[in-house]
């Protein structure tokens, strides 16, 4: 005798027929009981954070629709993405050197010297590690040049290290002020830091290297001599980092947690670093 489940819920997937029969034997309208009517991936709730592929697995949900950005979220994610390549983290170190340059006591420095040093920390810190990324992803070692996947990061961010390193060392043999060249050092340091975060956990690097500026600023306003006009820069990179550390996080590339501890990391180590620099010598520019 055939055991009756007319009045088991829900009905099984795994029958045989797509329809469920019902006491009279007809199927029940308007319910599918097959194994594609169920989803089990989880429910995306406003703007969550996107995770990226190396931190967890891409959900199997690609057949779930989903409706188009409206024309203000598409205008926010544009400039999300502007914000992040303007300040990438490889153009801190030039950003960095330009107001140095300019609103310390190296801005009584020739304007030639000071925008020479500027082409070659750009050279040193831009130019040459953007094109070894390049070599690394021809040769397959890193496949996104934004380095938005956290296994891909090592060899780049040793790079820039290394870079760091030595335009410190570049200007420490020029004469520079022991606080510029402990504040490239210190942006060394973070990046080692931010080596060994990144085993782990994907933390921010371009809060790091915003909140480096921000360091700078802060310690050539509280402690060196300083143009006028450094404390609307101070204020501007402020806004500016937390413009930037919301696109990361609106754009899906970080959480908040990320960014603030890249903001601590960026910051702390940086200042502190800069702390150590005695006091500024006579040029030998």
């Amino acid at each position: 005798m055939k055991l009756d489940k007319s009045t088991y819920y829900p009905e099984s997937p795994f029958e045989d027929s797509d329809v469920s029969p019902d006491t009279d034997g007809s199927p029940t309208p308007g319910i599918n009981f097959s194994p594609e009517a169920y989803d089990d991936s989880p429910v995306s709730i406003g703007d969550s954070v996107t995770e990226s592929p190396d931190e967890s697995a891409i959900s199997g949900n690609a057949g779930t629709p989903e409706s188009a950005p409206s024309p203000v979220e598409s205008a926010v994610s544009a400039l999300a993405h502007i914000l992040s390549w303007v300040f990438v983290p490889l153009l801190m170190p030039v950003y960095a050197a330009i107001l140095a340059f300019n609103y310390s006591v190296l801005s009584f420095t020739g304007a030639g010297t000071r925008w020479m040093f500027a082409l070659i920390i750009f050279i040193v810190n831009v130019a040459i590690p953007s094109v070894l990324v390049l070599i690394l992803k021809k040769v397959g070692v890193v496949q996104d040049v934004g380095l938005n996947n956290r296994q891909e990061r090592f060899f780049p961010y040793v790079i820039c290290i290394i870079a760091l390193i030595g335009t410190s060392l570049f200007l420490s043999f020029k004469g520079a002020p022991q606080w510029l060249v402990m504040f490239y050092m210190g942006g060394a340091a973070a990046g080692i830091i931010e080596v060994i975060i990144n085993r782990w956990w994907k933390i921010s690097v371009h809060a790091a290297g915003i909140a480096g500026i921000v360091a700078l600023l802060t310690y050539l306003l509280l402690r060196e001599f300083s143009m006028p006009g450094i404390q609307g820069w101070l204020i501007a990179s402020i806004a500016i980092a937390g413009l930037l550390g919301s696109a990361r996080v609106w754009l899906g590339r970080h959480t908040v947690w990320q960014v603030l501890a890249g903001y601590a990391v960026g910051f702390c180590v940086v200042y502190l670093m800069m702390l150590t620099a005695p006091a500024t010598p006579i040029l030998n520019f």
